[in-house]
């Protein structure tokens, strides 16, 4: 079998039996560890494998095609992540994609037209769908855990309260909020701290939700959403946050983003970028991921973005890299999904439940051992737009409890 190349360079701790399509047992070990057994239903599969496992893997197991026997899917991910930490790269070249670097300006040239169709690839799926793993204000974005047994639902207030603290927001206050997803950020502002706010979304689905709640919660007033593209954003705020959305923009389009940003920003304003990163320098997307989840999304380095926003002009005036706190996020989605799951079955089918399975689970494991983080990059035109010091952001947060509603979900 000529996977079996690959494997023997790759198992260093534990035990991984692959049972073939002709029913041959192949067994690759290391020093003691967890074992895990997959069985291959196609016989082609195993050279698919060899030549683009981070395509062929993910494609393998949401068709049924390769699947996971005495562990979870979840599990042997973390399996093989594990030993290819352990293992040289120079040895798993396929693992790792090496050509995808070369193409990846192609793979995330993300005009007007294409930025629309992806965002609607992923966010405009059924809303319920999403009611089934998120917390009840839809946050989908990294939490912000302050203790290790907070619920996802303390965790994602947390995050609206840091976001809004770094903010340093003033009654009246206009906020331009890019990627507003089903609004709750804008919501959350508008509320707590009295500012108005327009939110930029390219989802159809998303952006019926955030209407309607914006005028259920009677900020119809102070919150509009708009189904507009960062690009063709006018006006002036006083601040602009954008928070998950980033990941979406590619790289080639960097230069556009911060440019933007500023002509938006008033002279005395601060901007917050919330974003997925890479802790090993620039990359290229996932194959498998770019084609069945994030269509031209990618997730820097912030070797990448520094430079762009000094050659914009704007100053940094604070950088936060938060480690694992979207592995315990996405914890928290994947064990939701997974107890919902037969209803995720009924919206779509099982070909849907896996793809999404894999995409939770791999996506976990990125931030858990392949190097990936979020970082929170505070912007403003001006040197003495912030305080000199980050007390004010804790003392903001303590002084704000979460809003009653809040508190009993």
């Amino acid at each position: 079998m000529l996977l079996s190349h690959l494997l023997r360079h790759l198992v260093r701790r534990g035990t991984l039996r692959v049972v073939d399509a002709g029913g041959a047992i192949h067994s690759f070990a290391g020093e003691p560890g967890p074992a895990v057994t997959v069985r291959l239903h196609d016989p082609s599969l195993g050279r698919k494998l060899f030549f683009n496992p981070r395509l062929h893997l993910g494609e393998a197991f949401m068709n049924g095609t390769l699947a996971v026997e005495d562990a979870s899917i979840y599990d042997f991910l973390d399996f093989v992540a594990d030993n290819m930490n352990l293992a040289p790269r120079m040895l798993l070249t396929p693992l790792y994609n090496g050509f995808g670097h070369a193409f990846r300006v192609f793979q995330q040239y993300n005009p007007l037209g294409r930025a629309r169709e992806n965002v609607a690839h992923h966010y405009d799926l059924s809303g319920v769908l999403y009611d089934l793993f998120l917390d009840a204000d839809r946050q989908y974005s990294c939490a912000y855990f302050l203790a290790p047994d907070q619920t996802i639902e303390e965790a994602q207030a947390n995050k609206k309260r840091h976001i809004a603290a770094k903010l340093l927001l003033q009654p009246g206050h206009r906020v331009l909020d890019i990627g507003s997803g089903w609004g709750g950020l804008a919501l959350y502002l508008a509320r707590e701290c009295g500012v108005s706010v327009t939110g930029l979304t390219l989802s159809t689905e998303q952006l019926k939700v955030a209407r309607q709640r914006a005028a259920d919660a009677g900020l119809a007033d102070r919150v509009r959403f708009e189904l507009l593209d960062y690009r063709e954003a006018t006006g002036c705020y006083d601040r602009i946050v954008s928070v998950g959305m980033f990941e979406h923009v590619g790289v080639v389009h960097y230069p556009a983003f911060f440019r933007k940003v500023k002509d938006l920003l008033a002279e005395d304003g601060v901007a917050l970028l919330h974003s997925i990163g890479r802790q090993d320098g620039p990359g290229s997307t996932n194959p498998w991921i770019r084609k069945y989840i994030f269509p031209g999304g990618y997730s820097p380095a912030v070797s990448e973005v520094v430079p762009v926003v000094e050659r914009t002009g704007l100053w940094i005036t604070d950088v936060e890299i938060l480690r694992l706190h979207y592995a315990e996020t996405l914890r928290a989605w994947r064990q939701r999904f997974n107890a919902n799951r037969e209803r995720v079955r009924a919206l779509y089918d099982e070909r849907f439940c896996r793809m999404w399975e894999f995409y939770l689970a791999g996506s976990e494991i990125a931030f858990r051992q392949q190097g990936h983080m979020n970082f929170q990059m505070q912007l403003a035109r001006r040197v003495d737009t912030v305080p000199l010091t980050r007390d004010y952001i804790t003392d903001w947060e303590r002084g704000r409890r979460a809003p009653a509603a809040e508190r009993a979900a």
